[in-house]
C-alpha cells in the first residue's frame, strides 16, 4: 500500500471490487483489505491518503477499529465509515471518535466521489500544516529535542528517531532535510527490498526516510542495512524510526543485529506527549487553527476545564492522539464550545479496565524465571524512556550503582544510548 492509496476495509467482495472499478475508474489508486486484522497490518506498515472502512466485519467492527487507531495516534489520515444498516446514532459514535464522515450502502455515485474528494483534499491539508517543528511547542522538554537535533545535524551519520506511537517522527525527520535537496520515502514498504539502489540514488544529496523500523519483516531490515552501507557513498542521509522496545526487534540473525548497531550512533529520543503537558494548550491551538483555515469547523472554544482534562490524560497515542482527539471533539462541539463533559466522554472511550491491561501485558503460562526477567526488562525500559536514555538518573531512580545497572542491562539484553553529555552535566552541577 503506497501513501497515495486509498484503501478500501470490507469483508464482502462484491463491493470492495465495485469501489476499486469506480475509484480507479477515476484515476486514484487503491488498496484493499478484507478484514479489519488485514487493515491494522496495511496501516501499521504505511499511511494511506484515506480510508473507507466498513461498520460491519467477522473479526473486528469498524469502530473497534477505529478507536484503536486514534488511541494509537495512528489516525493521521481521513476515515470515512460505511454501512448497510447505518443509524444517526452509529454516525454520531463514528465521528466522535475521529471519522470524518459516514456513507450509507448502497453508496450513490456521486456522494461517493464528492466524499472522497473532500477527505482527500481535506487530508493534505493536514500533513502540510503539521510539519513543522514550531508545532511541537516551546517547553524545556522540547527545546531538549532541539538540542538533540542541532547535535544530530552536525554528524554525517544516518539517524535512528526513538519515540512511541503516535510520536511525530516525520516531522523531527523533516528538520534534517535542506532546501533544495531531494527529500525520498519509499511510496510501499517493498520498493526498500524490490528498489534499494533506486531510491537511494533518487536521495543522493538529500534524505531518504525509510519509516518504522519495527514494522518491517526481517529481509526489508536487511536492505536498510545494506543501504546504510551504501549511504555515505551517495552523500545521502538516511533517516529510520523505531515505535517498540529494541530488544523486541533483535534475536539471533546478524543482519538484525548489525542494523541496530548501525543506526544506534546517532538516535535522537522524542519525548512522549505526558512529559510536556504544558505544551498541550499550544498544540490544541494549533490544531484549532488549522480547522478553521481549511474551513472544517466554525471557531471554537475550550472551557478551562476542558482545557484541564486535556492535560491530565497521559495519551498513549501522543500527538497524533491529541490530534485526532480535538478535531472530533471541535466536529462535535455544541454551540461552537467545547466542555469537560465532552472530553471526558470521548477519553472515557479509550480507557481500558487495568487488570485486563496487566493480564493481556504479559504471558503468565511462562515459568516464573522468565516472567520475572520479561518485568524487569520492561521495567528498566520504562526507566531509561522516562529519563531520555540519561543513565545516570536511571541509575539514580532504580537505586543501582551504574555498573550495576550496566550489567543488568546487558543480562537482560537491553540496548540503550549512554548520554555521556548530559551525564557531565549532571556531575558538573552536583559538583557546584
Amino acid at each position: 500500500m503506497r501513501s497515495t492509496d486509498i484503501l478500501i476495509v470490507d469483508d464482502e467482495l462484491g463491493i470492495r471490487e465495485v469501489l476499486q472499478e469506480t475509484l480507479e475508474d477515476e484515476g486514484y489508486t487503491v488498496a484493499l483489505a478484507c478484514n479489519a486484522a488485514e487493515a491494522r497490518t496495511m496501516r501499521n506498515k504505511n499511511r494511506p491518503a484515506m480510508v473507507l472502512l466498513d461498520i460491519w466485519m467477522p473479526d473486528s467492527d469498524g469502530i473497534t477499529l477505529l478507536k484503536e487507531w486514534a488511541k494509537n495516534g495512528q489516525l493521521t489520515m481521513p476515515v470515512v465509515m460505511m454501512s448497510g444498516h447505518g443509524s444517526i446514532d452509529t454516525a454520531i459514535e463514528a465521528t466522535k471518535i475521529g471519522a470524518l464522515d459516514f456513507l450509507e450502502k448502497p453508496i450513490p455515485l456521486q456522494k461517493l466521489l464528492s466524499t472522497v474528494e473532500r477527505a482527500l483534499k481535506y487530508g493534505e491539508t493536514l500533513v502540510e500544516a503539521s510539519l513543522a517543528m514550531d508545532n511541537l511547542g516551546n517547553s524545556p522538554v522540547v527545546k531538549e529535542l532541539n538540542k538533540q537535533i542541532e547535535h544530530a545535524m552536525q554528524q554525517n551519520s544516518s539517524v535512528l528517531l526513538m519515540g512511541e506511537a503516535g510520536s511525530p517522527f516525520e516531522i523531527v525527520a523533516r528538520a534534517f532535510h535542506k532546501e533544495n535537496t531531494p527529500w525520498v520515502q519509499p511510496s510501499r514498504p517493498d520498493n526498500i527490498a524490490d528498489i534499494p539502489l533506486e531510491l537511494l540514488n533518487k536521495a543522493t544529496g538529500g534524505i531518504l526516510y525509510l519509516g518504522d523500523i519495527s514494522q518491517y519483516s526481517k529481509s526489508i531490515r536487511q536492505n536498510i542495512s545494506f543501504l546504510l552501507t551504501k549511504a555515505e557513498k551517495h552523500n545521502t542521509r538516511i533517516i529510520c524510526t523505531n515505535s517498540r522496545p529494541i530488544h523486541e526487534l533483535l534475536d539471533t540473525s546478524d543482519h538484525d543485529t548489525r542494523l541496530m548497531n548501525i543506526l544506534s550512533s546517532t538516535v535522537v529520543n522524542i519525548p512522549p506527549l505526558r512529559h510536556h503537558p504544558e505544551d498541550i494548550p499550544f498544540l490544541i491551538g494549533k490544531v484549532l487553527t488549522e480547522l478553521t483555515e481549511t474551513k472544517l469547523v466554525a471557531p471554537v472554544k475550550f472551557s478551562n476545564s476542558a482545557m484541564a482534562k486535556l492535560r491530565q490524560y497521559d495519551w498513549p497515542g501522543n500527538i497524533e492522539q491529541l490530534r485526532n482527539v480535538v478535531t472530533s471533539l471541535a466536529l462535535n462541539a455544541e454551540d461552537n464550545e467545547v466542555n469537560d463533559g465532552a472530553v471526558v466522554r470521548l477519553l472515557s472511550q479509550f480507557v481500558q479496565n487495568n487488570t485486563d491491561n496487566i493480564r493481556s501485558s504479559f504471558n503468565f503460562n511462562l515459568p516464573l524465571r522468565e516472567l520475572r526477567e520479561e518485568l524487569e526488562r520492561r521495567y528498566f525500559e520504562f526507566h531509561i524512556r522516562q529519563e531520555n536514555h540519561n543513565m545516570s538518573r536511571v541509575a539514580q531512580k532504580v537505586g543501582l550503582e551504574r555498573t550495576h545497572l550496566y550489567r543488568k542491562l546487558k543480562q537482560l539484553g537491553i540496548t540503550f544510548t549512554r548520554r555521556s553529555i548530559n551525564e557531565k552535566e549532571d556531575s558538573e552541577n552536583s559538583a557546584g
